[in-house]
């Protein structure tokens, strides 16, 4: 990993992550990119999700995002266009959001920087992170010791282009490599600052997959950043992948998914939706897929929510991961897990924000991103859901002693020997109260095969699910 944990030092590393566990990690990342390409089994791998992750991402790299706005909305058009079902909510400015307040909306037509000598020193079309991110309308002439205040740079990472923003403070500014800075010469600069703050609205985008059950599992990505590939549009494209993954069949659970503005969107999000919340059991908020760092967990608030430990279960079966500890800070996690809302929320990642000289710079391209790192992120996303799927509690209709598994064709020459303990394991468990994460955690069995045993037990007769009494309540 290429740095500790957010402002921790106590994030446990599951799996050697040192040189030669960055190799494994990237060698894992290619296994399970291939993984997430299968089809049902015994098809050909299917190259389309990689494909349309990448084509996404490129797509909206470059579009002026902000936490409002038309690059937001253009930005949650295009996952419209890709997840059928998505919708659009409009919030108008000045509403409240429990202690914050939706502000005016922001819109940029273009921002430049003119030296003395006619040479545009800074240019929006140049690059989305040159303008400090909501800044106010501007247009005159300044000498540069006046300016000075207004240029932001990084003197450790001097080619590269920082990302500032001025959400809550009328201000404006522009951002530069720190070599271009450091070389500019006095005299009087033209400055134009073409946006506009005025009342409109924010924007989210929701979709609700409706399972059996009326429990929810919640699924949020921060759709906020212009032209930061890492952070996070490789959340937000893998969650698209994922989206339409969870529509193709029948879920036991109801799946939401979140594409907002980070902080202030997921606020808004949460303080119109106080029924929904009581429905959520289990949730994942997505950031940083895409870097070649091992793919790293942060539990919620309570640590032991069955999420963690799906993700737990999941990630240690695919090889060197990381464990963060919790903390206030990061992403949206921080909000589900403020005390008037406690949502069973994790955060699945790589490499911590703020950890990585690319975080929060222009070097978070396009080329920063790995397909590999996309398709990994996917496959676990994938097993984790289907753990979630299968968390239920077992009823044994033979439970007095063994059941002969010969005569229902479940004892077979050709089974491995984690296919036949899987099958015991999870007869020896079907008491009623155990539930599937029980058993996978006892057994220290792969979750694959638990899943495929608790099937075909299913098929054969011998075991009835418990605890679906809501399944009938369905179609919310």
């Amino acid at each position: 990993m290429r740095g500790g944990a957010e402002g921790e030092t106590s994030a446990s590393v599951v799996a050697p992550a040192s040189a030669a566990g960055t190799s494994a990690s990237a060698s894992n990342a290619s296994a399970d990119a291939a993984e997430a390409l299968r089809g049902p089994a015994g098809t050909p791998e299917d190259p389309a999700p990689s494909h349309r992750m990448r084509a996404l991402l490129e797509e909206l790299y470059p579009l002026p995002r902000s936490i409002t706005g038309d690059g937001l909305r253009a930005t949650l058009r295009v996952l419209r266009r890709e997840v059928p079902g998505l919708t659009l909510h409009e919030v108008p400015s000045g509403t409240a959001a429990f202690d914050w307040t939706v502000p005016p909306e922001w819109n940029v037509r273009g921002a430049r920087l003119v030296a003395p000598d006619g040479r545009v020193v800074a240019d929006l079309t140049r690059h989305n992170l040159m303008l400090v991110n909501y800044s106010e309308p501007f247009r005159g002439r300044l000498p540069l010791a006046e300016l000075r205040p207004r240029l932001h740079s990084l003197p450790d990472r001097p080619s590269a282009i920082p990302y500032r923003t001025s959400y809550y403070r009328r201000d404006w500014g522009f951002c530069l490599p720190h070599a271009e800075l450091a070389a500019l010469q006095g005299g009087t600069y033209e400055v134009e600052v073409d946006t506009t703050l005025a009342p409109g609205a924010l924007t989210y985008a929701e979709l609700v997959v409706p399972g059996r059950s009326r429990d929810e599992v919640l699924l949020s990505a921060h759709a906020c950043h212009p032209s930061l590939a890492n952070d996070n549009l490789s959340a937000v494209v893998v969650l698209a992948e994922l989206a339409r993954w969870l529509a193709g069949e029948g879920r036991r659970l109801t799946y939401r998914v979140l594409f907002a503005p980070g902080t202030i969107g997921t606020l808004v999000f949460l303080s119109r939706t106080p029924r929904a919340r009581e429905r959520v059991r289990h949730g994942l908020v997505l950031a940083g897929l895409g870097d070649d760092g091992p793919l790293a967990y942060k539990p919620t608030f309570r640590g032991d929510a069955a999420i963690d430990r799906a993700a737990d279960l999941v990630l240690a079966e695919l090889g060197p991961h990381v464990r963060l500890p919790f903390a206030p800070t990061g992403y949206d996690e921080r909000q589900y897990a403020s005390p008037g809302i406690r949502l069973p929320v994790g955060r699945l990642g790589r490499t911590p924000p703020g950890t990585y000289p690319e975080y929060h710079t222009s070097l978070d391209d396009l080329a920063f991103v790995k397909d590999a790192s996309l398709a990994q992120a996917l496959a676990a996303l994938k097993r984790i859901v289907t753990v979630l799927e299968e968390d239920e509690r077992l009823l044994s209709r033979a439970p007095y002693g063994e059941p002969q598994l010969g005569k229902r064709g479940l004892y077979e020459d050709t089974d491995t020997r984690e296919q036949r303990e899987a099958l015991l394991w999870t007869l020896t468990m079907a008491d009623g109260h155990s539930t599937f994460l029980d058993v996978a955690e006892r057994s220290h069995l792969p979750t694959r095969e638990l899943t495929e045993a608790k099937r075909r037990l299913e098929r054969a007769g011998l075991v009835d699910r418990v605890g679906d009494d809501d399944d009938a309540d369905q179609r919310h």
